[in-house]
This record gives C-alpha cells, sequence and structure tokens, in this order.
C-alpha cells in the first residue's frame, strides 16, 4: 500500500504539461535513434546527456529515459520493414518480421513488435515499483563488504553468462578497468598511467569513452559493410492494428515466458541483446507453431520484441536500488545521477523520494505515450531511410562530436572520442564484447574503493567477504558465475570420455 501512496504521488510529479512535453520530444528523438543503425541507446542517451545539466534531475531522467524507451521502440522498424537491424537487439526480429514484411504483413508484424515490446516494457515498471522499495531497504544493512560483493556478482555474470569466449570478455573488462584506474588515485592521491599528460589528471571522462565507442564505432563499422538506406513505403491501417491484436491473447505464454527471461536478464546483467535472442530460442521450441518459425510467424516477432523491452526497463532496478547498472545505457544514467548530485542506492529511496518515484511513474506514462506515437508515425520515421549513407554518416559523427566537446569544452576529449571509436570498431571486428569494457570505467572506481575500505575494516582478512551469510552467499555465487565456463568444459570433457569408455 506504501508503494501504491508513492506511486500516486510520483504520478503527481510526471503528470505535469513540461513533463508530458519531454516525454514526447524524448520518444521521438529515441526513436529516431533506434531507426539509424549508426546510434543506439546507450549512446543515444550519452549525446544528449551534457545538455540536461542545466535541468532539474526530474526533468532530465524523464527525458533521458523517454529517449530510451523510443530506441527500444525504434529498433524494430528498420528490422521489419528492411532487414537492418536498428539495435542489437532487434536482430532477432528480423528473423520473422521481415518475412512478414516481405508477405505483405508489415503492418501486423510491426503493431505486433510495438505492442510486445509495450507488454515488456509495463511488465518490468511493475516488477521494480513492488519489488525496489523492497530491495532498497534490504541494501540499507549493506557494508562495503556486501557492496563489493555484489559488485563482483555483476562482472562475474557478464563471465559466467556472457554468449562469447569468457576469455574476450575478461580481456575487455580488464581493459575497463585499466581505463578506470587513470587519473588521480582518490585514497591515496598518487597519480596512475598519466603519462605526464595534464588532461589525464581527472582520467578518461565517461561520456567521451561512450560516445566513441558506440557511436563513432557503429559509424565505421556501417561504412565498411556499405549499408545503403532505401525508402519504402510503409502504412498501418487501423483494420491492422485490430486484427493483429486480436491474435496477441492467444500468445499469453509467449508473452509471460519473455517477460520473465527478459526482466532475469536486465537484473543480472545479461542485456536486452541475450535476453532477444533467448526469448526467440525459448518461443520456438516451445510453440505449438515453431516449425514456422523464421518464415513469417507473428509469434517470431512478439518474443524476442518483449524479452528485449522487459531486460531493458527492467536494468533500471539494480541502478536505482544499489547503484550498479544492468546495462550500458543504465550505467550511462547512472553516471547522470552522479553529475546531478545524486547517489543511487538505498538511501535514493530515503532522501530522494519524489525523483524516484516521479521517475517509476514516468515509465509508466513514458510507455504508454511511445505506444501510441509509434503506431501512428511509422511512415514518417521509415522516410529517414530514404536520406542517404553519405548523408547520415556525417551528421551522426557531428552530433558526436558536439556530445563529446560539451564534457569539458576541449578538444582533447573529441580527439580520445575518434581514440575510443577506432577502439570500438577494432572491438567489433575482433567480436570482443563492449559491455564489460563499459561498465567497468563506472563500477572500477566503486569496486575498488569498497574492497579497499572491507581490507581496512578486516585489517586485511579476506574471509569478511564470508563473514556473514548476506556477503558469502553472493561472493560464493559470484564465484562460481566466474568459473562456470570453466565447470561446463569440464562437464562436457568428462561426458566425451565417458562416451568414448563405453564404446570401448
Amino acid at each position: 500500500m506504501d508503494e501504491l501512496n508513492a506511486l500516486f504521488g510520483g504520478f503527481a510529479v510526471a503528470l505535469s504539461a513540461y513533463h508530458i512535453l519531454l516525454m514526447v520530444i524524448g520518444i521521438t528523438l529515441g526513436v529516431v535513434i533506434g531507426v539509424l543503425p549508426g546510434l543506439g541507446g546507450a549512446n543515444g542517451v550519452a549525446i544528449l546527456l551534457p545538455l540536461t545539466f542545466t535541468m532539474p534531475p526530474t526533468s532530465a531522467i524523464i527525458l533521458l529515459t523517454s529517449i530510451y524507451w523510443g530506441a527500444l521502440f525504434g529498433g524494430a522498424i528498420t528490422s521489419i520493414l528492411f532487414n537492418i537491424p536498428g539495435e542489437p537487439w532487434s536482430v532477432a526480429t528480423t528473423f520473422d518480421g521481415h518475412p512478414m514484411a516481405q508477405n505483405g504483413k508489415a503492418d501486423e508484424a510491426l503493431v505486433g513488435a510495438f505492442t510486445a515490446s509495450f507488454v515488456g516494457a509495463i511488465f518490468a515498471v511493475c516488477l521494480i515499483t513492488f519489488l525496489a522499495p523492497v530491495v532498497a531497504k534490504f541494501a540499507l544493512k549493506f557494508g562495503p563488504a556486501e557492496f563489493f560483493a555484489v559488485q563482483f556478482l555483476t562482472f562475474a555474470s557478464f563471465i559466467g553468462m556472457g554468449r562469447g569466449s569468457p576469455f574476450k570478455t575478461i580481456a575487455s573488462m580488464c581493459l575497463g578497468f585499466a581505463l578506470a584506474s587513470v587519473g588521480l588515485d582518490g585514497v591515496t592521491g598518487t597519480l596512475r598511467m598519466t603519462f605526464g599528460q595534464d588532461e589525464l589528471l581527472n582520467g578518461f571522462k565517461f561520456l567521451v569513452a561512450v560516445i566513441g565507442l558506440f557511436g563513432i564505432g557503429e559509424i565505421l563499422c556501417s561504412m565498411e559493410d556499405g549499408l545503403k538506406f532505401n525508402g519504402a513505403a510503409a502504412k498501418l491501417r487501423m483494420d491492422a492494428v485490430i486484427r493483429t491484436w486480436k491474435q496477441l491473447p492467444g500468445m499469453w505464454l509467449t508473452f509471460l515466458r519473455s517477460c520473465i527471461v527478459g526482466c532475469w536478464m536486465g537484473i543480472t546483467p545479461g542485456g536486452a541483446t541475450p535476453a532477444s535472442f533467448m526469448g526467440y530460442g525459448i518461443a520456438k521450441r516451445l510453440s505449438k507453431r515453431g516449425d514456422n518459425f523464421g518464415k513469417g510467424e507473428l509469434e517470431g516477432v512478439v518474443a524476442p520484441e518483449t524479452a528485449a523491452h522487459a531486460a531493458g526497463t527492467s536494468a533500471l532496478l539494480p541502478m536505482l536500488t544499489l547503484g550498479i547498472p544492468g546495462s550500458p545505457t543504465a550505467a550511462v544514467l547512472l553516471g547522470g545521477l552522479l553529475i546531478w548530485g545524486l547517489q543511487p542506492g538505498p538511501l535514493l529511496f530515503v532522501e530522494q523520494k519524489d525523483f524516484v518515484w516521479g521517475l517509476i511513474a514516468s515509465m509508466y506514462l513514458g510507455n504508454v505515450v511511445g505506444l501510441i506515437m509509434v503506431l501512428t508515425c511509422v511512415p514518417f520515421f521509415a522516410a529517414i531511410l530514404r536520406v542517404p549513407f553519405s548523408i547520415i554518416a556525417p551528421a551522426i559523427v557531428f552530433v558526436c562530436a558536439i556530445g563529446a566537446f560539451t564534457v569539458n569544452n576541449a578538444m582533447f576529449d573529441v580527439w580520445m572520442m575518434l581514440v575510443f571509436g577506432v577502439m570500438g570498431y577494432l572491438f567489433n571486428k575482433l567480436r570482443y564484447p563492449l559491455p564489460p569494457l563499459v561498465l567497468a570505467p563506472v563500477l572500477g572506481d566503486q569496486a575498488e574503493s569498497s574492497f579497499r575500505q572491507a581490507m581496512l575494516v578486516s585489517q586485511g582478512n579476506v574471509g569478511v567477504f564470508w563473514s556473514n551469510w548476506l556477503c558469502g552467499g553472493i561472493m560464493t555465487l559470484g564465484l562460481l558465475m566466474a568459473f562456470w565456463p570453466a565447470l561446463q568444459a569440464l562437464r562436457t570433457k568428462l561426458s566425451s570420455n565417458n562416451a568414448v569408455a563405453r564404446a570401448a
């Protein structure tokens, strides 16, 4: 009941005309960002974050999260119409979305994708509404050892749940930790890896790194792939909306499974991209029409879109309650909260109650506004694809440069943005994951501080991380996640050896 009363107070904050206008503007920008393959939710939020420094924190976070909702919606548009994923998590949507478009059912595919995205997001917001205060109250008992255990589990989750090579994940993470350690040590006051450069005294700016890795890196990859944007007609007829909505209730199990998968992957944090593939794979395996997946099946569009939106939204839960981002976009928002003078964590629900519940209320409203906008404005957004890539690419680079320059009003940050852009391009070519590299600079300082504080309290005794059931359980789970790939490899080897022995 307390949560509902607080939520009603949040709606009083979010329902102002100014905040509704910010939602419309943010969702419009977000859909454009989602449509353009050269940009993404994390990069779009990062570019516009410096423009919100003069705004009240509540208004700023509503604008930025609305951009995020719009990017989640917009990624499906090009995936379905042109088989070009606007976002990484939209790749799974192309499997059935584009075949539906080729079969003359583009409007049904778009309606199914947008509705599924809305359902996944609302499910995750309900989870945040009722679970966040519980997690926050529980987290008030956390000390330095407990916080380090949670942060260790976060990074271990990337190793244990990653889809690629665990060695590449560890290498990416270590590089992120190295970047985080550049500058002045906050504990001892010594300089670390500045190499005589005064500009590095404060370390690498997180925003500059994100803009370069995501924005410039993706542009370089797109230029190499030679993407061409050709326009196409896109219409949404009301009879198609009603016809599609009549089919969706029969897929309630798919909705439920994808929502659960998405929320789990968002909180752990696995991310929206693996959540979309996992949601699609589970739906294909368990659906009665699984054999038709890949040929233009509406359920094959609903499953990944529901999971991706649920994951993208639920990633904000650990950020608000524990100060640990569950996705690259949540990491950018975490940096924004720190810049605005707000400390994410359990005390945020006590000290900034209006801010937290205004944000949660805006999540409900933002997704409702977003659903209405994307259902009515698809032809306008599809028209963006008629612009030649030779014009789109320089425009994106220009916007990225402005975003990097406004961080410190220094050209050094623009050059560093280009360096990080090349790094992002190389990571994509070599198939090294970017999320661990992005999250490490954000959590690196916090993890280091928590570890040092725990060591000081325990006088150097590592056993402090197993001093109680809570901290010990989290650390043990983190170690299990870190060594999970090795355990799986060992299990596979033993199984193959047993099979050979039986055959002999």
